[in-house]
């Protein structure tokens, strides 16, 4: 299913918009298939990853992208989802992820989906859809269960762009108001797709 709104909808209600429509989002429990992602994994840290979080990656400095940062003090697991799904990538505590802006060939948004396990039962998820060099984001927390180490820990998101808006959720904060929580939640931000965005967890 699709979680944002079509080019045609954004479009037509960019000026006012301030939620995308969450019965619209692809579930944690969606049946994907392969999709070749430009995401990659990459050590941040001084010691040698493990090869499946050591890929060169793709450089956000001058935006166009999301680094994802691994602070916590276990494996993180990521999906890229469309309408399809990435292989999944494995990025060690101290590692980070870089996914470079992609499109849905459905018109739909993508899902970057993290679990602290190889199961998507679990999911932190950081939505977005790019049109017209605007980027409209949210983080949801619809798919996480209540006792996961990214709520224990906190997250958030933060771009070198002053003009946006970050979001961030505090360690301990079950019900975080700056990460959907229920479907009709009003959490969506916007900003220009030439930032570069950092997450962060833990």
């Amino acid at each position: 299913m699709q979680f944002l709104k079509t080019l045609s909808l954004l479009a037509t209600i960019a000026s006012t918009v301030s939620a995308l429509p969450q019965g619209l989002r692809p579930t944690a429990t969606e049946v994907v298939t392969l999709f070749p992602s430009t995401a990659t994994a990459t050590s941040t840290s001084s010691t040698t990853a493990s090869a499946s979080a050591s890929v060169t990656a793709t450089s956000t400095s001058s935006g166009k992208g999301i680094e994802i940062v691994n602070n916590l003090s276990e494996t993180v697991h990521i999906w890229s989802t469309s309408n399809t799904a990435s292989e999944m990538k494995t990025v060690a505590s101290g590692d980070s992820y870089t996914e470079t802006w992609r499109t849905n060939s459905d018109g739909g948004g993508i899902s970057i989906k993290m679990s602290t396990s190889t199961s998507q039962e679990s999911v932190l998820q950081f939505e977005y859809t790019e049109s017209d060099d605007i980027l409209w984001w949210d983080l949801s927390s619809i798919n996480l269960d209540s006792d996961s180490t990214f709520i224990t820990a906190g997250f958030g998101v933060t771009t070198d762009d002053s003009s946006c808006s970050d979001a961030t959720c505090a360690a301990g904060d079950t019900d975080c108001a700056e990460s959907y929580q229920e479907s009709d939640d009003v959490d969506t931000l916007s900003c220009s797709s030439s930032a570069a965005f950092t997450m962060t967890l833990g």
